[in-house]
């Protein structure tokens, strides 16, 4: 079993979200726990107004409902009774025990789930606090409810981990499926499964299932506003349809959450680094002499997708290691110099061409009077990349080179007050 929980501040949404599902027949009510009437009994708006009106007893808190999916292996038939007590067990285990919830089991997947919407809000004012209840009491219920109630263990299945990707992480083809759904079931595990640190980083992992997170060009609205936006992409990369708000999703995959989430994977992936180096250092060894598209093959094999990023010329500037055994995403150059972009091209021998591929790319623009290479269309404070090449190191005999990468003594955009003040010179008193 595994429990994905979205926390945000509106419960109309997250109720109607799974109303909508019960209109169309994909989803049905099992319970409504702790309600003065039988679900069947219940007219929508009565199912939340008993939620909204407890979450008004505390309006000063900001999140004000729990909505969490509790995932079952496709193949695994569980009677409605045990599907009722595996709802009400998670709740009370997490916490939640005499809170009105609701409990609707959906169809439209390729395994079978179920959705618990609750407040966070008790009876007498007070909040439950959801932090990092997913990490602590929801894996520790999980983890007692699998053995109780014999179901698939998400873990601990030597390598072989509940995968609930048959239709959630299948690839995108637009215009086949219902977009907005399809981006919704890759976003609702890869945003609370893998841990990663930036949009780059996360876009390596989506862009792998033609989807793409978008913060905006730095003069665009969306990205003054701190907005988000999700494009599904096409088999060559490209972005096809209109694209969708982050806070049109029930969860809300917003940028205030993803800067949770850049915060928590930067201290959780710590400990599956040193896993991720080995493989490439084993995958290295193992295939000497091999070129850099064959080393990818290589590591595609272990479970590591390497992510190149390329200028519109074709030439590698940077790499993302996506660990799908891990669930980890880490820049080329935050795992070490030695496998960056620069770093990798050196140790497989490609290092000399590389170079001068480079030199003679801006020699052509040069002399043709043509614009710079853009190997970043826009620097913004979500941007990682791997531009790790270190002119002291490398004592490249090319002037071009030496000239581009040669400390600049302009000091005209320094910030006056870290300027050196310059002494006046005292006028020699010539009279005697």
């Amino acid at each position: 079993m595994v429990a994905v929980i979205h926390q945000g501040s509106s419960l109309r949404e997250a109720v109607n979200y799974n109303e909508r599902k019960v209109e169309r027949r994909v989803a049905t009510l099992l319970d409504a726990g702790n309600y003065p009437k039988d679900p069947a009994d219940l007219t929508i708006k009565q199912r939340l107004a008993r939620l909204e009106n407890r979450a008004k007893l505390n309006q000063r808190v900001k999140v004000n409902h729990f909505h969490v999916s509790l995932n079952f292996a496709p193949g695994e038939h569980i009677a409605k009774e045990d599907l009722k007590q595996i709802g009400t067990l998670y709740l009370e285990k997490i916490g939640f025990a005499n809170q009105p919830y609701l409990l609707y089991e959906h169809h439209d997947s390729g395994h079978p789930h179920l959705h618990l919407v609750s407040t966070n809000i008790r009876a007498d004012g007070s909040s439950i606090n959801l932090h990092n209840i997913g990490r602590n009491q929801s894996s520790k219920a999980r983890r007692e409810i699998e053995i109780q109630f014999g179901l698939v263990k998400a873990d601990g299945r030597k390598g072989q981990a509940l995968e609930l990707r048959p239709v959630n992480l299948q690839k995108l083809e637009y215009g086949k499926s219902e977009t907005k759904k399809a981006i919704s079931n890759v976003l609702s595990t890869v945003l609370e499964r893998y841990k990663y640190t930036s949009l780059p980083e996360l876009n390596a992992v989506l862009k792998q299932y033609n989807i793409l997170a978008d913060g905006g060009r730095e003069d665009s609205r969306i990205f003054k506003n701190q907005g988000l936006v999700y494009y599904a992409l096409d088999a060559n990369g490209n972005r096809v349809g209109a694209s969708i708000k982050a806070s049109d999703f029930h969860f809300r995959p917003t940028l205030k959450f993803l800067q949770n989430q850049f915060a928590a994977g930067e201290t959780e992936r710590l400990k599956h680094r040193a896993k991720l180096k080995n493989s490439i250092d084993l995958t290295l060894v193992r295939g000497q002499g091999q070129s850099l598209e064959d080393l990818v093959l290589s590591l595609e094999k272990e479970g590591v997708k390497a992510v190149l990023r390329k200028s519109p010329t074709g030439l590698v500037y940077g790499i993302t290691y996506v660990d799908h055994r891990t669930k980890c995403v880490f820049n080329g150059s935050v795992l070490g110099k030695e496998y960056s972009a620069k770093g990798i091209l050196d140790r497989i021998g490609q290092k000399n061409t590389t170079l001068q591929t480079t030199a003679k790319i801006l020699d052509k623009n040069q002399s043709s009077g043509g614009s710079d290479i853009k190997l970043q269309e826009r620097v913004s404070k979500f941007a990682s990349f791997d531009f790790n090449a270190n002119p002291e190191s490398d004592k490249s005999s090319d002037p071009l080179l030496e000239d581009l990468f040669a400390p600049s003594s302009d000091d005209s955009l320094t910030p006056w007050q870290l300027r050196k003040s310059r002494r006046k010179k005292r006028k020699k008193n010539t009279s005697q």
